[in-house]
């Protein structure tokens, strides 16, 4: 069986979550706060709202800025993070969030010219 990472995934937001309950989700979001146990840590999205990433292991690095964490939506609408990825803001470029939930807004309202599902072949 193909993990989270292996398949093709939505990029959502806040607004998105429960909508993909059970089923693998890109996320990209500000992180707010680290919970000290750094198995948790909360992120906002383009729209200021705030998710909650759960991890199977506690984090060993700091963890700032922009995140992009792939992992699947619990029941409760957290994601529970198979992997995470910062997005270095070096160089004075920094990540526009609002722009990013722009675009997801056109992915979403147009999902026949962004299919999320890849077609096998046989």
């Amino acid at each position: 069986m193909a993990g989270v990472v292996d398949v093709p995934k939505p990029r959502i937001n806040c607004s998105m979550l429960l909508q993909h309950i059970s089923r693998p989700v890109c996320f990209v979001g500000r992180v707010e706060k680290v919970h000290p146990t750094g198995k948790t840590f909360t992120v906002s999205d383009g729209e200021g709202k705030i998710a909650t990433v759960e991890l199977n292991e506690p984090l060993e690095e700091e963890l700032s800025g922009i995140v992009e964490v792939i992992g699947i939506v619990s029941t409760k609408g957290v994601i529970m993070a198979s992997m995470y990825n910062m997005l270095r803001e070096d160089k004075g470029i920094l990540f526009d969030l609002d722009l990013y939930n722009e675009a997801l807004k056109v992915i979403h309202d147009f999902p026949q010219h962004y299919p999320f599902q890849v077609a096998s072949s046989g």
